[in-house]
């Protein structure tokens, strides 16, 4: 196979990790934050469909590999905002509402994700990474890792809102 076609078979992935947010510290360090209104069209073993619009009117169509780890497949378009409101009501699941923080720490920016709406009182702190065992500085105010975990993904939020969740568990995912 020649390099030129390898080029064409790329695949654009997503190295993330999600952890558990235990202060409010990372409030100190964040920018104003965006909210952003998303929705999950469907779901299977494979992939993943979302329609996501953020403050200000854009809108964004997500396909993304459905297995809950580190490394995953993501294809993001952009859509006309009318039609991201259409696709929102062809959803299953409640619309996920939050608002979206940049974090900068140690060189780094990390996303905090305050949920809303279904999901009010759950804090998740996500980083993008360059590769899977690229070294991070993680700071004070992380809690545990969820990454891999499955119940933390946006897809089952819509579905398993955290406030559903028996209280034990809550307890341990409040910041």
């Amino acid at each position: 196979m020649t390099a030129e076609r390898q080029n064409d078979l790329a695949v654009a992935q997503e190295i993330e990790r999600k952890f558990l947010v235990g202060s409010d510290r990372w409030r100190d360090s964040a920018d104003a934050g965006r909210r952003l209104r998303q929705a999950y069209l469907a779901e299977t073993d494979r992939a993943v469909i979302r329609v996501r619009i953020e403050e200000g009117g854009r809108a964004f169509l997500t396909l993304k590999s459905a297995a809950a780890v580190v490394v995953r497949d993501e294809f993001e378009y952009s859509v006309p905002l009318a039609d991201a409101e259409a696709l929102l009501r062809l959803r299953h699941g409640s619309v996920l509402e939050k608002t979206r923080f940049l974090v900068r720490h140690a060189g780094r920016v990390w996303e905090v994700d305050l949920y809303s709406g279904d999901n009010a009182g759950l804090v998740i702190a996500e980083i993008e990474l360059e590769a899977e065992a690229a070294e991070v500085d993680f700071p004070p105010w992380l809690g545990r890792e969820v990454t891999g975990e499955a119940r933390y993904y946006a897809s089952r939020l819509a579905l398993a809102p955290f406030p559903l969740w028996p209280e034990a568990e809550q307890r341990g995912a409040g910041s």
